[in-house]
């Protein structure tokens, strides 16, 4: 096919990569190749770049026939990725001639130029990858000297390379076999003056009689070294007179533009390594030693070093000093002297390296260039060369990465200072994800609202400072505090003078504790406090005191004067308890008894006590540690098409199994953890988990569904809902359209203006919003209208008796007319019989949950459930 495609075209590219071969003939001007679609011949291979190279016609001087010429990237200059091959030498143009074989994306993809326009062998390969052989490096001789075959033997081009050898500007000598030289032309005289005297000695004859013997073909090129130059020697055997006549062109610039090229790439890849190390290690001083030895290495200095900046340790002026250091073997370090750590930078007259380098520029000198208190300092290290970069965190000098040269005054190319300034870069980002992770840390261990340690700190805290107690055989105080009628405060003022109260009194409860002692929010308006080092229980009743006295101010908020106190239960190592989880239960009792006996009150904790929490405290307790034990479990209720079976979504339902009382109602602990706020952690918890559920049901195949989530009044009115809602949606990975929220009529209707920007907030989050219990809370359509919402549930009262109570039946068909009328969803709660099924069926109900389909099932069992087409009784 190649040969039939050659005959009648004089220029063809055979191109294979992942799609296979195929031949191009080449019969326009101008080509484009890559693997952007746009491309004239597109590359299939990701290593190719989007515009790798460019395809010229060209008319070369004396030749009658046209060729083509290859230019690595685009017309306007910009370069591939990964570079262009031609017969293995990287090059940025190459006029090409028949079979040469060009390498795209790191020889992921491949493609060989074939003309007819000359007297060569019209043969085409089957396959690039059969003739491979034809371009790789033939033979090496000795002195560096490399044989490649040369394919044009044409009469033409040996007349054009044998015409007017005086007038030369290149090197031409011709041998016979013997060796002896029998031609030297003026350039190669003037080039070679010695090449006379050294005959088959000189690098250039070096082996070339033995090489013109071994060659197949009368024509070849090698490259030879000369001193320190190069050279490409073009060598034709003339069988009529048994003479090799050579055609020499001087390549010293070529190879070192090549080889700078090669360093430039490896100091590329240095950095490239460097700073993904930087992404991939969460270690970031490990991650620094890793960078500095890489990028250290690659650029061949002696070393590799950071410096930070920060207040002097006694003036507080800008000091720096030497974090993290690396050395070439045989080099001293420098960062265990002290004229590195701490100094100010208008120390030996550093100050113009700040000016520079706070202003974004790098400093590069050779130590003699400088000023002589700088060269003292750089004199004491035996530094020789310096190149600093800055480090810019949010566009502030945070310090500086640099080289020293110890050996030589070293000149510091731009490439090198670019290749610089790029890891300066990445270390700026990975200190700013170090901002960042600490930020996260922070908030992990501390209230959102009022920068207390938060419940997890507190524990933590109080572990460590029980095992030193224990050691040191001294004691110690757990108090929990709670603010006395909050709740009032809360429901009469609104949530934000609330959030402000709690902020106001959290800042004077902690100005009332002494230096060492912890204060944390513990949930809602509960704090704890732990007293380390106490004397008796003289030194901790002080401290309640105190901590009473700072509340008998009242709160100026919003034009309100606020009177509030606490109620604090006391706890103490030793004669109260061993461990955390009974000093923290101990305290939490006699806080109890403190409300008990008027609130504003202390208590210590006594045995007596324990006997005297009701059973509302008993709960209340073990639902402080549930969550911790993990006794918490969710259940899920199919809701159903009733029209078609089809499962369209699954309610999560909380249950909480004690290990002690069982299975507790959730009527009886959930208005529990409503009253003292504890629902906000569990719900929380419920939102999480039912979010992970649902993505890992998806994530294993199943049917994508809803998940309805219940939200309480308490947690429908917290400050920082929907940020937390987009939280949990973010880390588990739950498109938001997979999450319903269900709220109560009762409660939407409490603040109407709150409740519409609140759900008009989550709705532009993408969850789905149900009302649930609809029917029940008396809001009108006015309200209702208002609400952005997409379902209404109605509430199982209404369907417990739709089948023999013709009000419910009424009030049923109504809230469907309603839906319908509204372009709302409609789900029936609480439909156990068939016969309630079928009336909503025919009451054109679209969707229905309740025991007639399935009672509410544990999350290993919901899977089968999804797999069945149908859910009907």
């Amino acid at each position: 096919m190649n040969q039939e495609l050659l005959q009648s075209n004089h220029h063809l590219l055979v191109v294979e990569d992942s799609q296979g071969q195929r031949t191009v003939p080449l019969q326009a001007n101008t080509y484009s190749l890559g693997r952007g679609s746009t491309n004239s011949i597109v590359i299939h291979s990701r290593r190719v770049s989007r515009q790798h190279a460019i395809l010229l016609r060209v008319t070369m001087p004396g030749e009658e026939a046209y060729r083509f010429r290859v230019i690595d990237g685009d017309l306007q200059g910009n370069r591939s990725t990964n570079g262009l091959f031609v017969n293995g030498q990287r090059c940025f143009s190459h006029d090409l001639q028949h079979r040469d074989l060009i390498e795209f994306g790191g020889g992921s993809a491949k493609a060989q130029y074939l003309s007819n326009t000359s007297s060569i062998e019209k043969t085409a390969p089957s396959s690039i990858a059969s003739k491979a052989t034809d371009f790789t490096l033939l033979d090496h001789a000795s002195k560096g000297t490399i044989i490649t075959p040369i394919y044009d033997t044409s009469e033409a081009a040996i007349t054009r390379l044998a015409s007017f050898p005086e007038l030369s500007p290149h090197p031409i000598v011709e041998i016979n076999l013997s060796g002896t030289i029998t031609y030297l032309n003026p350039a190669a005289i003037e080039t070679f003056p010695d090449l006379p005297l050294l005959a088959l000695e000189h690098p250039m004859l070096v082996g070339l009689v033995e090489a013109v013997s071994e060659q197949h073909g009368h024509f070849f090129a090698r490259q030879v070294q000369v001193g320190d130059q190069f050279f490409e020697q073009s060598v034709h055997y003339l069988v009529a007179s048994d003479l090799v006549r050579s055609f020499i062109t001087d390549i010293t610039q070529r190879r070192k533009s090549e080889e700078e090229l090669y360093k430039r790439d490896r100091l590329q890849q240095a950095v490239a390594d460097a700073a993904n190390y930087l992404l991939t290690n969460l270690n970031f001083d490990e991650a620094i030693a890793h960078v500095l030895s890489t990028i250290g290495r690659a650029i061949e200095v002696d070393r590799a070093y950071i410096f930070e900046n920060h207040p002097h340790a006694e003036t507080g002026e800008v000091a720096m000093s030497m974090r993290q250091e690396w050395v070439r073997a045989g080099i001293a370090p420098s960062i265990i002297q002290s004229h590195w750590q701490n100094q100010p930078y208008s120390t030996f007259s550093k100050i113009g390296w700040y000016q520079a380098l706070s202003s974004g520029y790098p400093v590069s000198n050779i130590t003699a260039d400088l000023p002589t208190q700088e060269q003292a300092i750089l004199n004491q290290d035996g530094i020789q060369s310096i190149l600093m970069v800055p480090i810019q965190v949010d566009a502030h000098f945070w310090g500086y990465i640099g080289f020293d040269e110890c050996q030589t005054g070293r000149i510091w190319s731009n490439n090198e200072e670019a290749l610089l300034s790029t890891m300066a870069a990445s270390i700026s980002g990975a200190l700013q994800r170090r901002q960042i992770e600490a930020m996260i840390r922070h908030q992990a261990f501390h209230d959102l609202l009022t920068d207390l340690p938060n419940r997890s700190l507190f524990s933590d805290r109080l572990q460590v400072s029980l095992a030193n107690a224990s050691r040191a055989h001294t004691t110690l105080a757990v108090m929990f505090l709670d603010l006395d009628r909050f709740k009032t405060i809360n429901d009469t003022l609104g949530h934000t003078v609330g959030d402000r109260l709690l902020k106001e009194v959290a800042q004077r409860l902690a100005h009332s504790l002494r230096e060492g002692d912890t204060v944390a929010r513990w949930g809602g308006d509960e704090f704890t406090v732990l007293l380390p080092y106490v004397e008796d229980q003289t030194d901790i009743a002080a401290t309640a005191e105190r901590i009473l006295e700072a509340l008998r101010t009242p709160f100026e908020l919003e034009g309100h004067e606020l009177f509030i106190t606490f109620s604090i239960g006391i706890a103490i190592y030793g004669a109260d308890g061993d461990d955390a989880e009974t000093l923290i239960k101990h305290a939490d009792t006699a806080l109890y008894q403190a409300k008990q006996t008027g609130r504003n009150n202390y208590q210590f904790f006594t045995t007596a006590l324990a006997s005297l929490a009701p059973e509302q405290l008993a709960v209340e307790k073990s639902l402080r540690r549930a969550l911790e034990r993990q006794e918490f479990m969710l259940y899920y209720q199919p809701q159903v098409n009733i029209q078609t079976g089809q499962v369209t979504g699954m309610e999560a339902l909380l249950r909480w199994q004690h290990p002690e009382l069982g299975l507790v109602a959730p009527k009886v602990f959930i208005p529990i953890a409503e009253e003292s706020g504890l629902i906000i952690p569990i719900g929380e918890w419920v939102l999480q988990t039912a979010c992970l559920q649902n993505k890992a049901w998806q994530d294993q195949g199943l049917p994508p569904i809803c998940v309805a989530v219940n939200l309480s009044a308490r947690q429908f009115h917290q400050p920082n809902l929907p940020s937390m809602i987009a939280k949990i949606l973010q880390e588990t990975g739950l498109e938001p359209k997979y999450l319903d929220l269900e709220i109560t009529e009762t409660t939407a209707i409490q603040d109407i203006d709150f409740t519409c920007n609140l759900l008009q907030q989550m709705q532009e989050i993408g969850v789905q919003i149900s009302m649930d219990d609809f029917g029940t809370g008396y809001s009108s359509l006015t309200h209702l209208r208002q609400f952005p919402i997409n379902t209404l549930k109605i509430d199982q009262s209404f369907v417990r008796d739709v089948v023999d109570n013709a009000r419910d039946t009424q009030i049923v068909m109504a809230v469907i007319s309603l839906a319908r009328g509204l372009n709302l969803n409609v789900i029936a709660e609480g439909v156990e019989t068939v016969d309630q099924l079928n009336l909503l069926q025919e009451l054109k109900c679209e969707q229905a949950q309740g025991y007639v389909f399935n009672q509410p099932l544990p999350a290993d069992a919901v899977a089968a459930v999804l797999q069945s087409k149908t859910l009907m009784p």
